[in-house]
């Protein structure tokens, strides 16, 4: 198993799938239940030991820092109105360090270039946790799903996690899937499938990476001219076709996408339904 302390959560996205409510909230933090989805993986996080966060954000970010700091004038208000009970629900995190990096909306963009921005943070010979923003795993038993990524990476090595999704979650087009091979190790990502395998194994970006495959996604955006995405598994795959694996873990949880109406408004039913 990998030690893991650190992770990196991209999360500058317009969010332009849910406008026009994302003109005024943050795409990651429009809630579900009485939490914003976001903080679903932060918890996830925690549960798994990480105890460092960059998160990378839009330039016009101010809410995720306001939800995990400090807000005196509301401690203030609950405690004269005889409410304290509420005061651990709006504490800030404990015993974990936050950063947060602005990437600007013109220049180079894609999934790879947050993760090559925070990369600043993670020292020689470390691995990190990488968690997209605005999907998430339940689980009933309170488990971690990042944490059974962890555990299931060996030591200085890199890893992806997948979920499985049944025949009538797929929709053609939309979910890229995790093609593996015999020894579980990933072979590529397939973006728009033609044909639908079976198991259909969906790509939910949440990754472990050591420090080499770090460094290839930082070199990847520095230095490469693109037109068009920098996409993370370009530098993913030429490491791979160098000899280098990833790791396919298979998550427990059931998979949460608020990404669209249709997926938040599953996932409020499920989290609903159980808490």
């Amino acid at each position: 198993m990998t030690q893991i302390k650190k992770a990196i959560i991209p999360v500058a996205g317009w969010g332009t799938r849910r406008l026009p409510v994302t003109k005024v909230i943050e795409k990651c933090m429009i809630p579900v239940g009485n939490r914003p989805i976001i903080d679903y993986n932060v918890q996830d996080c925690l549960k798994a030991g990480i105890d460092e966060i960059i998160f990378v954000v839009g330039e016009q970010s101010t809410q995720i820092r306001e939800y995990y700091r400090s807000n005196i004038s509301l401690n203030d208000y609950l405690k004269r109105n005889g409410k304290e009970a509420y005061l651990p629900m709006v504490a800030p995190l404990k015993g974990v360090k936050l950063h947060f990096i602005v990437q600007p909306s013109y220049g180079k963009y894609g999934t790879a270039v947050p993760v090559a921005l925070a990369s600043e943070y993670v020292n020689p010979g470390e691995s990190v946790l990488v968690v997209m923003g605005d999907d998430f795993f339940y689980n009933k038993d309170d488990s971690s799903e990042t944490a059974r990524l962890i555990e299931a990476v060996p030591e200085g090595q890199s890893g992806i996690l997948g979920a499985v999704l049944a025949d009538d979650d797929v929709i053609t087009g939309r979910y890229g899937s995790i093609e593996e091979d015999e020894q579980g190790n990933l072979v590529r990502v397939v973006e728009h499938p033609d044909i639908m395998p079976n198991p259909f194994v969906k790509n939910v970006a949440k990754y472990v990476l050591n420090y080499e495959m770090l460094t290839s996604v930082k070199e990847y955006v520095e230095n490469e001219s693109v037109n068009g995405e920098y996409y993370i598994f370009t530098p993913f795959e030429k490491l791979i076709e160098q000899g280098q694996t990833m790791k396919v873990v298979r998550a427990k949880g059931q998979f949460l996408d608020g990404g669209t109406v249709e997926g938040w408004l599953y996932a409020n039913n499920v989290v609903l339904a159980h808490e």
